[in-house]
């Protein structure tokens, strides 16, 4: 005789309950990240005891400025449900235009504005063809990152540009109250972000976008245009991003930003950004950039080759993308 078993679903409505229940037992979207850095960083402290001197910590801030600046804007085309794969071009030629202005003889100031209105012009593009051509995101943006590549090489002729003011280091090697000035300008960068995507109508727009775009429509918002504007902003902090190498490195490079919409992309997945779009929080994008940059940094302590990085660090973003899914199916 076999035994009965008995019916283990839940009555009607527990379910969802259950499910509400648990998704608030779980880390949040800031907590989650953070949990995550403090284990990358236990573990690197446990494999290097170079890792926690003063001037690895900086180096690891300085190196993980650029990728967080660009993340910013990511962040906001991503939460908008949307994807920007021309960032690094776009930085790119932004820097290589500030450069080749200011040794052609140009006013710096007015060089450096015309680099960064070409990265919001690039920006501007590619939210006008997604938002009013309605075309996907991702064809859009994968054209611009050749169109931009491109035109910073044509400029260039397919070399750097040195010979660039020596004041004009301040930008990347410059220091204000301690901080170097690529930390202090990631700073401003994310605080600004954060004043936008959580304090004014515009960030709850955006969610809203993200989260259900014609409901939002529907309800009497221009979806359009707050496309077009995160693409802007995506545009702008990327070219914010090319004046900061661009002064690090003291030339204008063509070929820079290479493959950085990836890391970028990874930045704004680890830091609990759900990349569907509509949840997610710019201080999660700040840990998850800090979150790769200690991986880097590490990893490259321990003399782990560059190939098997980029594996390890795939392996982290299928895995952070999982755990985002899982977490808002729960919730």
């Amino acid at each position: 005789m076999q035994p009965q078993v008995q019916n283990l679903r839940m009555p009607k409505g527990q379910g969802s309950q259950f499910r509400t229940a648990l998704a608030r037992c779980l880390p949040g979207p800031v907590l989650f990240p953070l949990i995550g850095l403090v284990v990358v960083c236990l573990a690197m402290v446990v494999a290097s005891d170079a890792f926690l001197s003063v001037d690895n910590l900086v180096n690891i801030g300085r190196q993980v400025s650029i990728n967080a600046i660009i993340a910013v804007g990511m962040t906001c085309v991503i939460l908008s449900g949307g994807i920007d794969l021309s960032v690094g071009s776009v930085m790119a030629l932004s820097g290589t235009l500030t450069a080749g202005l200011m040794v052609a003889g140009l006013p710096a100031p007015l060089a450096i504005l015309l680099g960064l209105a070409a990265g919001l012009a690039c920006g501007i593009a590619n939210g006008f063809f997604v938002a009013y051509s309605k075309m996907p995101p991702i064809i859009v943006t994968l054209a611009t990152m050749g169109i931009a590549r491109g035109l910073a090489l044509i400029y260039t002729g397919g070399y750097p540009i040195d010979g660039l003011p020596d004041w004009f280091e301040i930008f990347g090697r410059g220091h204000v109250l301690g901080l170097q000035m690529p930390i202090v300008v990631m700073l401003l960068v994310f605080a600004m972000a954060y004043v936008l995507l959580d304090r004014t109508a515009i960030g709850r727009y955006i969610y809203a976008i993200g989260g259900n775009e014609q409901a939002t429509r529907l309800s009497g918002i221009r979806v359009s245009r707050y496309k077009l504007l995160v693409y802007a902003i995506s545009g702008f902090t990327a070219s914010i991003a090319g004046l900061v190498l661009t002064s690090r490195l003291m030339s204008g490079q063509p070929n820079a930003g290479i493959s950085f919409e990836l890391d970028a992309i990874a930045a704004v997945v680890m830091g609990g950004t759900s990349i569907a779009g509509g949840r997610g929080s710019i201080i999660g994008t700040l840990i998850g950039a800090l979150m790769l940059g200690v991986l880097n940094n590490g990893l490259n302590m321990m003399g782990v080759s560059p190939y098997l990085q980029n594996v390890v660090k795939g392996a982290i973003i299928l895995l952070a993308i999982y755990i985002s899914r899982e977490r808002n199916r729960i919730a």
